[in-house]
């Protein structure tokens, strides 16, 4: 567990590692070397930026259209203008970054499950690093170079750790973190740059805060600064053109899930879902927010969107959406409409989503069969209400009100 921990440690601070969706939770029921990072912004000197596509207004003129697509999952036209960029840059990393960003953002709607793309998602980051290397050692001043190659190793990283090749993610990490040190002369140049220090700054006191054990490690690493890091990436989130998306995806969850802040998360959630509206992972955290906070509406509006385009087979629409949108589907038709026969219907629905993609540890996997178990007493089908209640005392935390109440009626009602 501590290593795995240690692992995570070192890729939360990489550069535009954008993380997979939260698991279902709703409201209602060798020594590494020590890499001195700045907590304030660093106005670059007489730094030579000619020839910086990153910096380039021109083009990112010309791909703006691009990244809007990226980002609303319409992957061929955001590609056939990420190979036009390649045609005319054969040996820089910026295109073949983007061309793996996204492959990133296919397999990011699946929890990071699916292996489909792995291979083409390695093979455009290890070209992406190629080109950085050369133009780094062409120039080592070149803090463009830097930034693809702590993005490019990050996001490598990333993957490797999500499929378990720890050797692999830890060489990638330190990789990330060293060119993230770099290119931290270059912040004052572009937000882009303050995206990786952003992230640094606030993991850096949120594992911390949160997992005591890794203290020592920490101690390998400089003291961030959480209000600061969060500060930062909402700078990026508000003014970044390659990074402000993935900083307003990392404000969201991070606004949410760490600082237990659904209301200031949900502005940001609203804007990603309604500017991206076939962006699957936006739309269900959006979702998810709208149910914690309940505004049923609003939630049942984009659940039903969710399963319209998961059912027409839109990109990124698949079971674990499909989860989402029928058991948020079924409450509502179970506690809003009172119609028992379509609530029954929609959690049923939300386990085979849940089935078919393999999350049946808990989540909405057992909140629907609780919700069953619960209707089915209702209708005084005890046969089926136990059914429910027996994956609900094999799936629950012991120490958890699901778990009481399905012990409790099993017990009442065993013969």
């Amino acid at each position: 567990m501590i290593q795995k921990l240690r692992f995570i440690l070192l890729l939360l601070f990489l550069p535009l590692a954008a993380q997979a969706q939260q698991p279902d939770t709703t409201r209602t029921p060798a020594p590494i070397r020590k890499i001195e990072l700045e907590n304030v912004d660093i106005a670059p000197g007489a730094v030579d930026t000619k020839g910086w596509l990153l910096l380039d207004k021109d083009i990112q003129t010309e791909l703006e259209g691009a990244v809007q697509n990226l980002y609303n999952f319409k992957y061929d036209k955001a590609e056939k203008q990420f190979r036009s960029l390649r045609r005319r840059y054969p040996q820089h990393p910026m295109p073949y970054f983007l061309l793996g960003l996204s492959q990133w953002w296919k397999i990011v709607p699946t929890n990071v499950q699916t292996k489909v793309y792995d291979k083409s998602f390695f093979a455009y980051m290890d070209t992406a690093v190629t080109y950085g290397e050369r133009l780094y050692e062409a120039d080592n001043k070149n803090y463009e170079a830097c930034f693809f190659l702590s993005a490019a190793y990050g996001f490598d990283a990333r993957l490797n750790a999500e499929r378990k090749n720890w050797r692999k993610a830890t060489v990638s990490s330190k990789r990330a973190l060293d060119y993230l040190e770099k290119s931290k002369e270059a912040n004052g140049l572009s937000p882009e740059f303050l995206f990786g220090q952003a992230l640094f700054n606030y993991y850096a006191v949120w594992i911390s805060e949160n997992y005591p054990l890794l203290r020592p490690v920490l101690l390998f690493f400089p003291k961030g600064n959480r209000a600061l890091g969060l500060q930062q990436l909402k700078s990026v989130a508000d003014n970044g053109f390659y990074t402000g998306l993935e900083a307003k995806t990392f404000l969201m969850r991070i606004l949410n899930n760490e600082e237990n802040n659904t209301a200031a998360s949900m502005p940001v959630a609203r804007y990603l879902a309604n500017t991206f509206p076939d962006n699957a992972y936006f739309q269900r955290f959006y979702a998810l927010l709208c149910f914690n906070e309940g505004n049923f509406p609003e939630c049942e509006r984009v659940s039903r969107e969710i399963l319209d385009k998961l059912n027409r087979g839109l990109p990124g629409y698949e079971g674990i959406s499909g989860r989402y949108a029928t058991y948020f589907l079924g409450w509502l038709m179970q506690n809003k409409y009172k119609d028992r026969v379509k609530a029954k219907d929609y959690y049923q629905r939300s386990i085979v989503f849940a089935e078919s993609t393999g999350d049946t540890s808990g989540g909405f996997y057992l909140y629907a069969n609780q919700k069953l178990a619960q209707i089915a007493d209702k209708e005084k089908d005890t046969q089926t209400a136990l059914r429910y209640y027996n994956v609900v005392a094999s799936k629950a935390e012991h120490k958890s009100a699901e778990y009481k109440e399905a012990k409790a009626y099993v017990k009442k009602n065993k013969k």
